[in-house]
């Protein structure tokens, strides 16, 4: 019985390793991927001046949402629509569309690699015609190192760098603080407007899972003549910064548990082995001693004969 209760032990210390190998090898590279079924408003709020009118309250919005039926196992399409216009900060409702309010609304459509979240330019997911893109765009990769990223700015149609900026913890989490910021380069600032672009924006990332926390931005963009075309302060709101917050530590917290998986079935299989061994290496032995006594036994009878 304690020899077959080993091998039962050993056996399980195998699956044991089978499993926190598989977990520690395969598992991450499907946990660690951006969902299909992302559908998320980002509200922004601030002041901005637009032409030649005085700095008024402003609100934003970035509307990002999966199309599963046109992503797969290894990359993820989005279609987005950002939206600026005159509201007070405590405002509610959705961008106004084509309304005298609106200051500025546009559309796009981008594939990114769901672990590396780098843009993919691959005609099959984006479509004929689309332009060209590259970088990060709508966030961080997964494991966020304390370097450098590229980050696709489409007024300018090129990467800007996203220069690593220290640790802060907000509401709770921890993030890494990223600054792109540039001077005065020319760009088209608007659709067939020439002129230039300057801007300041502070990126706070969970360096979990790369979802963008906070964004703060400073944006100044001014005519061939001089004029200014906008002059925009935003930032997260608070109920923003919080929901993303809650959202990355549910995330986080699963990945954090995933990692801890491998190692407890390393520590449990290393136990089940060594039980596993002494029953065995106990059970030989006892049967080896009680071979031993039946032999004796029977040479004493023989001398008593």
């Amino acid at each position: 019985m304690r020899k077959t209760l080993g091998f039962v032990l050993l056996g399980l210390a195998g699956f044991l390793v089978t499993t926190a190998l598989l977990t520690l090898i395969y598992v991450p590279g499907q946990v660690k991927k951006t969902p299909l079924d992302v559908n998320s408003d980002t509200q922004l709020t601030g002041r901005a001046a637009y032409l030649s009118e005085p700095m008024t309250d402003v609100r934003y919005l970035s509307r990002t949402v999966a199309d599963g039926t046109a992503s797969d196992g290894d990359v993820i399409v989005f279609d987005n629509l950002t939206c600026l216009w005159r509201a007070a900060p405590d405002s509610t409702g959705d961008c106004p569309g084509d309304d005298e309010s609106t200051i500025s609304i546009a559309t796009d459509r981008f594939a990114t690699d769901r672990v590396t979240a780098l843009a993919v330019n691959d005609e099959a997911y984006v479509g004929a015609g689309a332009e060209p893109k590259e970088g990060l765009i709508n966030k961080f990769p997964f494991d966020v190192e304390q370097k450098s990223y590229q980050v696709w700015d489409g007024l300018l149609g090129r990467t800007v760098e996203a220069k690593f900026d220290g640790e802060e913890e907000i509401n709770g989490l921890n993030t890494y603080k990223f600054l792109i910021e540039f001077t005065d380069e020319p760009a088209e600032i608007s659709a067939g407007v020439s002129g230039t672009f300057s801007d300041t924006k502070r990126l706070w990332i969970d360096p979990v899972t790369g979802s963008i926390i906070d964004q703060s931005e400073q944006q100044k963009r001014v005519l061939e003549s001089g004029d200014n075309a906008l002059d925009l302060d935003v930032s997260f709101t608070d109920a923003q910064v919080q929901a993303n917050v809650d959202a990355a530590k549910e995330s986080g917290g699963l990945l954090r548990t995933l990692g801890l998986v491998p190692w407890i079935a390393f520590g449990l299989a290393a136990l089940a082995a060594l039980g596993g061994i002494f029953l065995v290496r106990g059970a030989s032995s006892s049967g080896d001693d009680a071979g031993m006594k039946v032999s004796l036994d029977k040479d004493t009878r023989r001398s008593r004969h």
